[in-house]
């Protein structure tokens, strides 16, 4: 039976809307495998919903990683469904993945198992299904990418990496976006590699490739915003990939084994961002087929002209229509969060207040609903 736990519970009349926190199992090969899924209050099972499945590292547990690599908060504003699973015991009694390190247990096979039993009892967009993880369970998405790819839209691992020679048994069915965060001082995952471990230069390499993106990235310093925490990070993104994907990469100068952003520190921790919020905005991004356009979910007629500029801008945004804007102006970052709300009546507006990034304006022109993208430089 389920356990649930209600965080939070508003009553408006005779309607409640509550954020939930389920102990549940699913039996797969003979064996419970255990998880804790946590439903937004935002979400409706009238409409699909994505899935974020996040892995624990080696030693670890779900419940651990609920709180450390914490997307909680992110899934109430962007309305996501969030499953933490949790390992079996390898030989030395420890909760582990088996992302090919050995043992008989099928977590590739689990993992579609879940995803399955998931879908039976919620609305799962099947085609924005994406995994992330810490450590090994970085190490399990990347598995995913190669052996289910057919069930997911795109990863992202937190000091993880692929196994020595698992490129080489790789066959991912999509291009397939991939977001990289790992500390140059790691001492359990080591940045260049090790016996069995390839470096995440190799790793980035092997799906640049795939991908066919550029070779050469587009490079930024994360703005060093945190002057005590012992590192610094940079940003590497690896465009114009097949279907429009991209590679990314977070390389945190001096960090250790961690999370950046986390709520605990457990070594040299980044806090110049947080890689939660960094992961769901890579993923906010694409479904199974490749890079969202949002302008081709909405019918806009013939007769519709629509400009916004300049795009990229620093200050100042315009919109251009032929035909009148019938309710206010939204502005949403890529959580889905709106940002700015701005009256019908204004066609120029300051963007001074946003932060640097991509955004969404959402435009309501007569009967048409109309989503472009911008850029804050």
């Amino acid at each position: 039976m389920r356990n649930y736990f209600f965080i939070l519970l508003f009553l408006f009349g005779s309607i409640s809307f509550a954020q939930q926190t389920i102990n549940d199992s699913i039996l797969h090969n003979g064996i419970y495998r255990t998880y804790i899924l946590y439903v937004p209050a935002s979400y409706n099972a009238t409409n699909a919903t994505p899935l974020v499945i996040n892995f624990h590292g080696y030693t670890s547990n779900a419940n651990a990683q609920m709180y450390y690599g914490d997307f909680r908060a992110i899934a109430d504003t962007a309305n996501f469904i969030l499953v933490h699973p949790m390992g079996t015991l390898d030989g030395n009694n420890q909760p582990y993945w088996n992302a090919d390190w050995g043992g008989t247990v099928d977590d590739i096979g689990f993992t579609a198992a879940l995803i399955d039993s998931l879908s039976a009892q919620y609305n799962i967009n099947q085609n924005r299904v994406y995994s992330t993880g810490m450590s090994n369970g970085g190490f399990m998405s990347y598995t995913l990418a190669c052996s289910l790819s057919n069930r997911i839209a795109a990863i992202a691992s937190v000091t993880g990496s692929m196994n020595a020679n698992q490129s080489f048994n790789c066959s991912p069915q999509h291009p397939t976006p991939v977001m990289e965060i790992h500390g140059t001082s790691d001492a359990t995952v080591p940045y260049n590699g090790s016996t069995g471990i390839a470096s995440i230069a190799n790793v980035l390499n092997y799906w640049v490739n795939f991908n066919q993106c550029n070779t050469t990235a587009a490079f930024s310093n994360v703005p060093n915003i945190n002057t005590t925490d012992g590192c610094t990070a940079e940003h590497y993104v690896y465009q114009s990939g097949n279907n429009g994907v991209e590679v990314e990469h977070y390389k945190i100068i001096s960090g250790g084994h961690t999370w950046p952003g986390a709520p605990v520190n457990i070594g040299v921790t980044n806090y110049d961002f947080n890689a939660s919020e960094k992961i769901w905005q890579f993923f906010a991004q694409y479904d199974i087929n490749g890079k969202i356009n949002p302008t081709n979910i909405n019918q806009i007629s013939l007769s519709t002209t629509i400009e916004i500029f300049p795009n990229p801008t620093e200050n100042f945004l315009t919109i251009k229509t032929n035909k009148e804007l019938t309710n206010a102006t939204l502005i949403y970052d890529l959580t889905g969060k709106v940002v700015k709300t701005i009256n019908k009546t204004k066609l120029s507006f300051s963007i001074r207040d946003l932060d640097k990034g991509v955004y969404f304006i959402q435009l309501n022109i007569e009967e048409e609903i109309v989503t472009k993208k911008f850029i804050k430089n």
